[in-house]
């Protein structure tokens, strides 16, 4: 099974991320561009925390807020609360822990840097491409 580090590599592209001052009108529209469901939140080059579709319904939506008007360090799920992983661990992990944790996106820190992020979509399309291979090793051992 590949490592995070090897999805990042064919994933490629740039970790997308606001800042803490951002309002979530603004971070909704990097979303709604980018064809992303989650942005990360960066002060300098720190992460403090995380900013979902989830995030925006029940903390703005439900609570009647205005998107213009508020802040992502308002309503953002802290870095605290934070589930990340490495770029050594395995797709199989990754998996295990959105299931678990019941989210949908993972940090990857490597000394306390962010170098990407990674979507349940990512863990599921990799599974089902490390399923589809294995799928063909047995094909072509059982025609052998």
């Amino acid at each position: 099974m590949k490592t995070v580090r090897q999805l990042l590599d064919a994933k490629g592209g740039p970790t997308l991320s606001v800042s803490s001052d951002a309002t979530v009108y603004e971070a909704l529209v990097i979303m709604a561009e980018k064809h992303i469901g989650a942005l990360l939140v960066m002060d300098e080059d720190r992460l403090v925390g995380i900013f979902s579709e989830r995030d925006y319904a029940r903390n703005v939506v439900l609570k009647g807020k205005s998107s213009k008007d508020t802040p992502i360090k308002e309503i953002m799920t802290p870095g605290t609360l934070l589930i990340t992983v490495n770029p050594g661990q395995t797709v199989e992990e990754c998996l295990n822990l959105v299931t678990d944790k019941r989210i949908r996106h993972l940090p990857v820190l490597e000394e306390g840097k962010v170098i990407g992020v990674l979507s349940i979509g990512d863990l599921v399309k990799a599974t089902i491409e490390y399923q589809q291979f294995l799928i063909k090793q047995l094909e072509s051992y059982i025609h052998s």
